[in-house]
């Protein structure tokens, strides 16, 4: 039995989430820990998710507080918990997205691993995804093989939907390889549209959404983007989906009010799901959702609809909470990176391999 500790900081950037796992024959979900962004390093990252000046140094500064911050979190989850830092075998970091490009040859994950561990006194795996990219495989998602690990045991064909900044879906079923992909745009268009047009950080419930109107010609031309007529290995990120992505598409349209392009953008999230559910899996049982889409009361009632012949519930429902299920993931990476484990999936990310991931960097 070893303990660990999963950060996990999502495109959405509103924080950094922090698991505590017990790791033996069974896995167990101890304690979390959430920390906000502050709106100035939220700002700096989100800057450096596009091409700028100073690029290198700006980063460097940025990653510099984001280890900061990360080890702060650390230090007030263990001494909620009453641990010592030796307690804990390692840190599971995901770092923060900036940049994932994996059909050019990259992925970029910031967040300096080294002064993690130097904060906190802990050893630390992170760079999880270029070993799959330098594989060949898309680097994402890397959640399939632990959704397999956590729901396997509950149906003959499941799908297990993680709606963060993006969307992706881990399909499992008995005697196939896990499969997986991304499906598309999750939270990140419906949280940049509500800030630009109301100042606020994420559409609570979906409520704005669902004050609007699915404007059909704006729907059909967001779905006739190139990304989602592939079936998969696949993964994007928001150099392709963004603000001035939408806004290309709105300046050769009528004008709409702007909950009618929140409604529209809450369809394209739910659509793109499902539709690319029915390519890949037909026939599934349940769909369990986690992340921040599954706290969305409108997006889960739609892929309710959407879905009719199966059960679509938060992963709450089988007892896993839905809103640390990605911080566990990446305790569980460290895990298996320290073990010797290969946790990518080829039939996911289209890897040449399995693989292990990740970097150590000792405390």
């Amino acid at each position: 039995m070893a303990l660990y500790l999963g950060v996990m900081s999502g495109t959405s950037l509103d924080g950094l989430d922090i698991a505590l796992i017990e790791q033996g024959e069974q896995l167990e979900l101890l304690a979390t820990h959430y920390l906000p962004m502050p709106p100035d390093l939220r700002k700096d990252l989100l800057a450096l998710c596009s091409s700028g000046t100073d690029e290198i140094a700006r980063a460097a500064l940025a990653e510099n507080r984001w280890a900061s911050l990360a080890g702060e979190g650390i230090r007030q989850l263990l001494a909620h918990q009453g641990l010592k830092p030796e307690a804990i075998r390692a840190i599971g970091s995901h770092g923060q997205t900036i940049r994932h490009e994996p059909s050019r040859g990259f992925t970029v994950q910031i967040g300096n691993p080294a002064l993690l561990a130097e904060l906190t006194g802990i050893s630390v795996v992170a760079d999880f995804r270029r070993r799959d990219v330098a594989a060949g495989g898309q680097g994402a998602p890397l959640v399939p093989a632990f959704h397999e690990t956590l729901f396997s045991q509950l149906g003959r064909r499941l799908a297990i939907l993680n709606v963060g900044g993006f969307s992706n879906l881990s399909l499992i079923e008995q005697d196939k390889p896990v499969h997986g992909f991304d499906c598309g745009p999750g939270n990140v268009l419906l949280d940049a549209w509500i800030e630009r047009e109301h100042g606020h950080a994420y559409d609570a419930d979906g409520a704005w959404a669902a004050s609007g109107v699915v404007q059909p010609g704006l729907l059909s031309a967001l779905m006739a983007d190139p990304f989602f007529a592939g079936s998969g290995p696949k993964s994007t990120g928001r150099e392709v989906f963004n603000l001035p992505w939408l806004d290309r598409h709105l300046a050769n349209l009528p004008a709409y009010r702007a909950q009618d392009v929140q409604a529209t953008l809450l369809e394209l999230t739910a659509r793109s799901i499902i539709d690319s559910l029915g390519k890949a899996q037909q026939g599934t049982e349940a769909l369990l959702v986690c992340g921040g889409g599954a706290r969305n009361g409108a997006l889960m009632a739609r892929l309710g609809q959407l879905l009719p012949a199966a059960r679509v519930a938060s992963t709450g429902a089988y007892g896993v909470d839905p809103d640390w299920v990605e911080a566990m993931a990446f305790a569980w990476l460290a895990h298996c990176c320290l073990e010797g484990i290969a946790a990518n999936r080829p039939s996911v990310t289209a890897a040449k391999g399995l693989r292990v991931l990740g970097a150590i960097y000792p405390a």
